[in-house]
């Protein structure tokens, strides 16, 4: 932010450069410094995208927090890091904050490498509650006394990893604050009055020390089963006013509902809730997309968003081509209609993953469960085993959460199970927690899974008829963004599993491509064919099983082979391929694997992190080249590994 012609609009976030400066501020100006914080977020993200309901929803509730602790010494963990937004503005970083998202700039989620005021990365739902109980047990091992605050969306409550680490806390007794961020549930009633004036008891020193001294004098007067009559008695009469009796039961002093947009009642409470000893739940309610009218009208719309216009909240690119999302959807509506047998089940996401046409299409055949991705693969492995054929739509990047449902629910017993991977390969701007560059490698070493990928929308529908079609567990992984545009076919054929298909002959090379990147492997091989070089190229399919019998035979006639992936290069697509020329008859062919290398991917424009991976066409066409130049025999007998590390070309492996 150009803090000299920024200094008018924002008066207040201009004096702003670390949490210390709001301390100094009235209530009346901290309510003043959430409108600006609202406005600069609005502003930003209206032209990079990026989450913005949840994070208008916390303005109050992010200032408050800073205002009442001492943060970074106290730690403060943000769910998924949707919200984040206003606290990074707050903690140093407005004058960046104009690069959200961009290659470059500053990330969309809490990164320890980004600040010392992010205390954990976060980017999936659910973790917070048990990152910050091993942020409290390790404090209480070093026998130190800062507080610890997790903020964790009602949304995200759904995940299985949030349960346990509420019911390991609540046993623990060891003081930690976990802030339930309600913005869905219909309880305003309850905030008002009556909830602040109960709250401002429960968390004074007089209600505690009451109920301490109470449980020692019912002790003494008639031991322990008069102290347990006791607490069942206070919980029961808590139970009538307060909706917290589950927080309580599992351990929790509960408090809330209380208004989230309350800045000097959200301070006095947490500073009261701060010397209150053991687990403590505050609930708070918020409005997603506060102060911005579109995004409290269409908070769903607005919770990732792309750029988009400022005054009237209409995208600033309209959709000219459909996504591969929306072919998806197309084909499995297609597809249920003609099979009654078939489902549609997603984790919290179905207009994310394009289950909503479904939903509203075969509303008894349609199931969301939350943020649940284990439950939702158990529970499509339980339909499979009666007969049903379920299609589970989940993010390359969540189904990580589900390897063990996959391969012991799944693959054991080989239910008819089929995955759509959607988001695979470079997503972008969400950057390293959200790409989706591993599902090939955790996936195609499961027993009984087919793994399949398209090389364009036609293509993905017929795999999703195939996949359908096949008595067994099947993943269709297919990338974010818009389709290439070519024609479909109006009927939908099977593809023989397995089998590979050459979109063009040669000799030097053979270029063995899966998935998006088979359309830039064809680009490379005519950007070589210009350059006289003999090019062949493959569209594989299939990263398992693998077509053995095309592979062998582009073997003989090809002097090299390079495969390309928009996938981690360990245990990936190409690996499949290494283990399939493995078994070849001796002399071996010289093969060069290019995909992502071994490290996470940070945000950025798609293409311009596949340009710089060296995985558009160019690139491609310039390590093939160079993998050319380089081979002294056209086979070696012997196989030497290269190590890309040691070269200078990004993502590529040489065996």
């Amino acid at each position: 932010m150009n803090q000299k012609t920024d200094g008018a609009r924002y008066k207040l976030l201009s004096r702003v450069s670390c949490p210390e400066d709001i301390k100094g501020l009235s209530m009346s100006e901290l309510e003043l410094l959430a409108d600006e914080i609202r406005e600069r977020i609005v502003s930003v993200v209206s032209q990079s995208g990026g989450h913005l309901a949840s994070s208008l929803g916390v303005v109050e509730l992010t200032i408050a927090l800073h205002y009442a602790y001492d943060i970074p010494r106290d730690k403060l963990v943000w769910d998924v890091g949707h919200q984040c937004y206003a606290h990074k503005i707050i903690t140093g970083r407005n004058d960046r904050f104009s690069t959200l998202r961009q290659e470059g700039g500053i990330s969309g989620f809490p990164s320890i490498e980004e600040s010392e005021y992010d205390c954990f990365n976060t980017g999936h739902a659910g973790t917070s509650i048990s990152v910050a109980l091993g942020f409290a047990q390790a404090r209480d091992i070093k026998k130190e006394n800062n507080q610890v605050v997790a903020v964790i969306g009602d949304g995200s409550l759904t995940a299985g990893l949030a349960f346990e680490g509420l019911n390991h806390a609540g046993s623990m007794h060891t003081n930690l604050t976990v802030i339930i961020n309600d913005n869905k549930m219909s309880i305003s009633p309850n905030v008002g009055a009556l909830s602040k004036h109960l709250n401002r008891i429960i968390t004074g020193k007089w209600f505690v020390r009451m109920e301490e001294e109470w449980d020692q004098v019912m002790n003494a007067i008639a031991g322990n089963q008069a102290v347990h009559l006791s607490h069942r008695i206070r919980s029961a009469v808590k139970g009538l006013i307060i909706p917290g009796k589950l927080f309580e039961d599992l351990g929790y002093k509960y408090i809330g509902p209380i208004d989230g947009h309350n800045i000097s009642f959200l301070t006095e409470t947490l500073r009261a809730v701060a010397k209150l000893r053991g687990p403590k739940i505050i609930h708070i309610v918020t409005t997603k997309g506060k102060g911005y009218k579109p995004a409290e009208e269409k908070s769903l719309h607005f919770h990732g968003v792309a750029p988009f216009h400022r005054e009237t909240g209409l995208p600033l690119k309209r959709k000219e081509k459909k996504c591969y999302t929306d072919i998806f959807s197309d084909v499995l509506i297609k597809l249920a209609s003609r099979d009654n047998n078939v489902v549609g089940i997603t984790a919290g996401m179905p207009d994310g993953t394009g289950l909503s046409l479904f939903a509203k299409k075969y509303p008894d055949r349609f199931f969301d469960v939350g943020i649940a991705e284990q439950h939702a693969t158990t529970l499509a492995a339980g339909m499979a085993s009666e007969g049903l054929k379920p299609v589970v739509a989940i993010y390359s990047t969540f189904l990580q959460r589900v390897f063990d449902q996959i391969i012991h629910d799944v693959c054991l017993t080989s239910q008819n199970v089929t995955f759509a991977v959607d988001r695979a390969g470079i997503v972008g701007a969400d950057g390293a927690t959200h790409q989706g560059v591993f599902d090939y490698a955790y996936l195609r070493c499961a027993p009984n899974m087919v793994v399949m990928a398209p090389k364009d929308e036609n293509e993905l529908q017929h795999m999703f008829y195939t996949a359908l079609e096949y008595n067994g567990p099947t993943a269709v992984r297919f990338p974010r963004g818009t389709v290439l545009g070519v024609t479909m076919d109006e009927e939908l054929k099977a593809i023989p599993i397995g089998k590979a298909e050459l979109l063009r002959d040669g000799t030097d090379i053979c270029l063995i491509a899966i998935g998006g990147m088979v359309e830039n492997a064809v680009k490379a091989a005519d950007i070589l064919d210009g350059q006289g070089y003999s090019v062949a190229v493959v569209n594989a399919r299939f990263a398992k099983p693998i077509d053995q019998k095309l592979i062998t035979e582009m073997s003989q006639k090809c002097d090299m082979l390079m495969t390309i992936e928009e996938n981690t290069l360990p245990g990936g697509f190409g690996s499949a391929v290494l283990e399939c020329v493995e078994v070849l008859p001796s002399p071996l062919i010289p093969v060069r694997r290019h995909g992502i290398p071994d490290h996470f991917v940070e945000h950025g424009d798609p293409n311009k992190v596949r340009a710089k991976l060296g995985l558009d066409s160019a690139g491609i066409a310039k390590l093939a080249k160079d993998f050319i130049v380089s081979a002294t025999k056209k086979k070696q007998t012997k196989p030497a590994i290269l190590d890309n590390a040691k070269e200078k070309t990004a993502g590529s492996v040489s065996s």
